[in-house]
């Protein structure tokens, strides 16, 4: 693609204006990019941009469309599917906020239409640019057991979806696409406090290769908690997606040479009659901004004609999980 990329902003709330500051910096950093302008149903979020970044104002989406060859969607989950499927139509280049969208059917109905359309679509998985689990990269991850605690504070922000699809979708995600294997089965319990919606949820998924994670997330807690411990053959990896770092356990032979020298031996000491050692590695990616990355991401998939790492496929997963684990929920109340 050598024209300039015109990128356009759907959603100027909370999480719009942290994208707008992030496309903001991008704009002075690479010449392909330029700011068209905002939108938003509510005409004094965007007016409020445009006091505070001198950004246009589009009046609608169809004005919005016309001056745009990529779009940036941070509306509400309910509003995902019209927006995406109208832009995709008008063969703009389509970022969409997490969830892709909040009903199975319709994400989809948008994949199978996407996959008619040359367009580029990327979802707002933004966990997995956490600089936590950008530094395993290079780390052969096999996970035999996996469990993740996701708990925040009670926000309005979000609740218009239950807690599964607003906090727990992004270690669904980060799951399935460590774990590579199909769905064998799902357990859940949930219960909603608050919110008319699940707030706090609980689901244990058995993969086909024999991997068991389980899960919990809740919007009702006193303390904030990103974390995820993952369990593999003679390994144990811990990630705090809030410290941005992650710590690696691994047993070696006593007499194997490969290991990083730095890294810290514990032992060596005797077991199943072989000596071995506890090697020890902390991780991290310094100096990455996971929202601005991953919007870098896909700029560069546009230019360079390659396919988003977050596509619309694995989106659509994450969503199909979501969703078979809140029909076990919603199954299993009491009325």
């Amino acid at each position: 693609m050598n024209k300039k990329i015109k990128v356009g902003i759907a959603g100027c709330g909370h999480l719009g204006n942290f994208h707008i500051k992030n496309l903001i910096e991008l704009q002075k950093e690479r010449n392909d990019l330029e700011i068209t302008g905002v939108y938003d149903l509510v005409t004094s979020k965007s007016n409020k941009i445009n006091s505070k970044y001198n950004l246009k104002v589009f009046g609608s989406l169809d004005e919005l469309f016309k001056n745009i060859n990529a779009i940036i969607i941070v509306t509400p989950t309910t509003t995902h599917y019209e927006i995406s499927k109208m832009a995709i139509e008008k063969d703009i280049n389509t970022f969409i906020e997490k969830p892709v969208t909040d009903k199975v059917s319709e994400a989809f109905e948008l994949l199978e239409y996407a996959n008619s359309k040359n367009v580029k679509i990327q979802v707002g998985h933004i966990e997995r640019y956490n600089p936590a689990l950008l530094a395993l990269e290079k780390i052969n991850i096999n996970p035999l057991f996996i469990e993740s605690h996701r708990l925040s504070e009670f926000n309005p922000r979000g609740t218009d979806v239950s807690v599964i699809q607003d906090i727990m979708i992004h270690d669904i995600d980060i799951i399935l696409n460590l774990v590579k294997s199909k769905i064998e089965s799902i357990e859940a319990n949930g219960v909603a406090v608050i919110t008319d919606k699940i707030d706090i949820a609980n689901a244990r998924i058995m993969f086909k290769n024999g991997c068991v994670a389980n899960l919990t997330a809740s919007r009702i807690s006193q303390k904030k908690m990103r974390k995820m411990r993952i369990f593999q053959k003679n390994a144990y990896i811990s990630i705090d997606f809030m410290k941005n770092q992650s710590e690696i356990f691994s047993m070696i032979d006593e007499n194997d040479l490969s290991s990083n020298p730095e890294a810290l031996l514990i032992g060596p000491f005797e077991y199943d009659n072989k000596k071995i050692k506890i090697l020890y590695e902390n991780k991290t990616v310094s100096n990455i901004n996971p929202m601005k990355y991953e919007l870098n991401k896909f700029f560069d998939s546009i230019v360079n004609d390659l396919k988003p790492e977050i596509d619309i496929e694995s989106a659509v997963e994450a969503v199909e999980a979501a969703h078979l684990i809140t029909d076990k929920i919603n199954k299993s109340i009491i009325r």
